[in-house]
């Protein structure tokens, strides 16, 4: 039998891992192995923000956490037996109200503007079908406040979850003139929020870049960005303690099968996985690669083979980059904060899809770095396939989706 064959027998007689599943029902219902995050999940609502912002890498776990905001929300206490969020659940003065759940990734960019309109009024139209409302098809501006306001007067105050905020506006770059047309929609979209501030009770929103935020988000000035917050650093990905408590059965079955010691196996994991930081103290596995090695039982550039964002492809076809230019990179602290996509630096782009991570943050400073070898080999991979690709103009199209969570 091969290395590959024990791997994966060892792994039925362990619990079942949940690679490329981003429903957090799907997980609980199925027996499914689940790092616990919720605790981060209550502590952002009992701190009292109206308004939530989390910047993270593609395949990073975004739509779960959403999906999990979505059960909270929802009052599916019995999801939650066992985790950090059952005590929230339980609490007294805790009531189950409205969710409105928006997928932009889901916005069909294909057509014209009717088209792009028409997606996100379906995605409204299927939150109010969610609780038996009515709103009306208006452009996507009106409906949304018509569902913010017709959920209110039936259900109660309303939690609003937005994933993939950006993927419009991302799906243009290297073309202002459109990427300015989506924007400007989605700005109207996203006014709505602050106009009907008194019946929300809660909305986060994730998304992979940030510098659009500032011009889409510009009139929600009780946004809070957490994306750099300490307290949340570690909400997404797995430190090595998480790794070690919840994977620590499949850690032996796959060292076991490999020859391995523990031990070298783990160092192993570190080289290729760890090492993301978005506070340059806190050290995370990549989730995606790190369920994949135990499900597949090789080690192998798991993330970067789901595919490259077309964003990001298009961004690299257009500069002149290499990989060393990259090590040890200083900069300063705000170095993701351009509100014009397309003269922001490099090392924004490559630090906010995941394949750069912070070293070191001193003194209103910054040093970048890859976070391990997967990422090191995928950025190299990535520049010399992008020397070639033509320009998004001239694929019409048809260049290769940004991939969800």
């Amino acid at each position: 039998m091969s290395e590959v064959g024990k791997v994966r027998r060892a792994s039925k007689k362990l619990p079942r891992l949940p690679a490329g599943i981003q429903s957090f029902d799907k997980i609980r219902e199925n027996g499914y192995l689940y790092v616990d995050k919720t605790r981060y999940l209550v502590d952002l609502i009992d701190d009292g923000a109206a308004v939530y912002f989390l910047s993270r890498p593609r395949r990073f776990g975004k739509s779960l956490t959403v999906s999990t905001f979505d059960a909270m929300f929802s009052g599916r206490r019995e999801l939650f037996g066992g985790l950090a969020a059952e005590e929230y659940m339980n609490r007294a003065d805790y009531k189950p109200g409205p969710v409105i759940l928006l997928d932009m990734s889901l916005a069909d960019m294909s057509g014209g503007r009717d088209d792009f309109d028409g997606s996100i009024v379906d995605m409204l139209q299927a939150s109010a079908e969610r609780y038996g409302v009515e709103i009306g098809r208006e452009s996507p501006a009106r409906s949304f406040s018509a569902l913010i306001r017709a959920l209110h007067r039936a259900e109660g105050p309303v939690a609003i979850l937005i994933d993939e905020y950006d993927r419009p506006m991302l799906e243009y770059v290297g073309e202002p003139e459109k990427a300015e047309e989506v924007r400007a929609l989605l700005r109207s979209f996203y006014l709505q929020i602050k106009g009907n501030d008194r019946f929300l009770r809660f909305v986060f929103m994730t998304g992979v870049t940030k510098f659009s935020r500032m011009g889409v988000f510009s009139a929600l000035n009780n946004l809070t960005d957490i994306s750099s917050d300490d307290r949340y650093a570690a909400m997404l990905g797995y430190t090595e303690e998480e790794l070690l408590l919840n994977f620590g059965g499949h850690v032996r079955a796959a060292a076991e099968a490999l020859g391995q010691s523990e031990e070298a196996f783990i160092d192993a994991m570190r080289s290729y996985y760890d090492g993301f930081s978005f506070d340059g103290r806190t050290r995370l596995y990549n989730p995606f690669s790190t369920l994949s090695l135990f499900r597949e039982g090789e080690f192998k550039n798991y993330w970067y083979d789901t595919a490259t964002p077309s964003y990001l492809a298009e961004y690299v076809r257009r500069h002149d980059l290499e990989a060393e230019q990259f090590r040890g990179l200083v900069v300063h602290e705000d170095f993701t904060s351009y509100a014009d996509i397309d003269q922001s630096p490099p090392e924004s782009w490559l630090f906010q899809a995941g394949y750069l991570t912070i070293r070191e943050k001193r003194g209103g400073r910054i040093t970048l770095d890859y976070p391990n070898m997967e990422a090191r080999e995928a950025t190299s991979e990535l520049f010399l396939r992008c020397k070639s690709m033509p320009a998004a103009s001239e694929l019409n199209g048809q260049g290769e989706g940004l991939p969800k969570e």
